[in-house]
């Protein structure tokens, strides 16, 4: 893996109609940032070629608003990443990049936030960019990483969406 792009599902509701967590929607604002920046991470060349999605109703929902900036990527549903913590996505990440040049998690906070910041830190990122991922990884939020033959991360862009309401 040459890339991981960690992408957190979109604004989600509160409740979902069966009361499980599984299956909260996006937002209408959730749908519209998941595109938005997906759209940002294709104009800038940061297209994956594998997508593992974590298969609840929101995140499958952020990957259906972000498709068609990734026409070409192959989708995986992976039920690992169900609210997974960072060591989870990063071992799911690491075993589908041994095949997969640039891979993006659509996933879940807490999870994708301590992976970003991990990164971050193993990256020797500034200390600023390191306090901001810590701060905020909000409904849309992408970190990118490029990954050397030794598995080390650097710092690849931290990217939030923009808040037009």
């Amino acid at each position: 893996m040459d890339r991981l792009i960690l992408f957190r599902h979109g604004k989600a509701e509160n409740e979902s109609s069966s009361g499980e967590d599984f299956d909260r929607p996006l937002r209408k604002r959730g749908v519209r940032e998941s595109a938005e920046m997906a759209q940002t991470l294709s104009r800038l060349g940061l297209v994956p070629d594998l997508v593992l999605i974590s298969p609840s109703a929101r995140t499958r929902e952020t990957w259906a608003a972000a498709a068609s900036a990734f026409p070409e990527a192959e989708i995986r549903l992976e039920a690992e990443l169900y609210h997974a913590d960072a060591g989870a996505i990063r071992r799911v990440a690491k075993s589908a990049g041994e095949v997969h040049r640039a891979v993006m998690v659509v996933g879940h906070n807490p999870g994708l936030q301590e992976l970003a910041v991990e990164l971050l830190r193993e990256g020797a990122a500034p200390p600023t960019l390191i306090a901001r991922a810590q701060r905020q990884f909000p409904p849309s939020a992408a970190a990118v990483f490029l990954i050397d033959d030794n598995g080390r991360p650097s710092f690849d862009g931290l990217f939030f969406p923009e808040r037009g309401d």
